[in-house]
């Protein structure tokens, strides 16, 4: 006897994705469901909220995770085609620059929690280094971000006449350096310690301060400045 499908279309109205949306707005929607809106369709097998949910389960449900994925890595899962995991991708992306958009407001630089709130959503799940600098006047207020360097899995290289001449380009009076470790580590390397303290003594030459260094991740960060290693 042939199995039934059970699909999405078998289900009552107020538990399909769409029609749950709009009958209770979208924070009544769990991950998998915003996942299925945005695929439109499962496989034989599956419902689109099924596949979604099996989706997060291979990335622990963890949203970060799939946003790291490639896609390549979504298509090997049976029902996701090049199309739907461009879907995927586009939503995840639109809810880091909303991010972006609502950290940018901040005028003003106080802790270095806020220099965290600021880099996370642009550095934090990246499964490369990348090396930013902000730039700060003498109210602590950001003139501009820059990205200095991207580097592999592992390391980036800096340039430090290159950071210096933005600096003073900027007018900057302040600097905050700022880079993620893709292996979810915080502890800074001998690298890290040595190019924070070769920029911090090039910029007492030129009256810019090095005022901290973040080691970003995606749930933490690490301050050389809370950590006592910049005075």
């Amino acid at each position: 006897m042939k199995k039934e499908s059970f699909t999405i279309k078998n289900w009552d109205a107020s538990d399909r994705p769409r029609e749950k949306l709009i009958l209770k707005g979208k924070r009544a929607l769990s991950d998998a469901e915003l996942i299925a809106i945005l695929i439109g369709s499962g496989n034989r097998n599956e419902s689109a909220v099924e596949l979604s949910k099996r989706i997060l389960a291979h990335c622990d449900n963890n949203l970060g995770k799939l946003f790291q994925m490639s896609l390549s890595e979504l298509e090997e899962f049976h029902g996701i085609g090049e199309a739907k995991a461009v879907s995927i991708l586009t939503g995840l992306e639109l809810g880091i620059r909303l991010r972006m958009v609502n950290t940018i407001k901040l005028p003003k630089i106080t802790t270095s929690k806020d220099v965290f709130d600021l880099m996370e959503p642009m550095i934090g799940s990246l499964r490369h280094e990348e090396f930013w600098v902000l730039f700060l006047n003498n109210s602590n207020k950001i003139k501009q971000k820059v990205l200095l360097s991207k580097g592999g899995l592992t390391g980036t290289v800096v340039d430090i006449r290159l950071l210096f001449k933005q600096a003073l380009e900027q007018l900057a009076t302040g600097i905050i350096l700022c880079h993620n470790h893709p292996s979810g580590n915080l502890a800074p390397s001998k690298a890290d310690k040595d190019i924070t303290e070769k920029i911090k003594s090039a910029g007492r030459s030129l009256d810019i301060k090095l005022l901290d260094h973040l080691i970003i991740t995606e749930n933490a960060y690490f301050s050389f400045a809370d950590e006592g290693f910049i005075d």
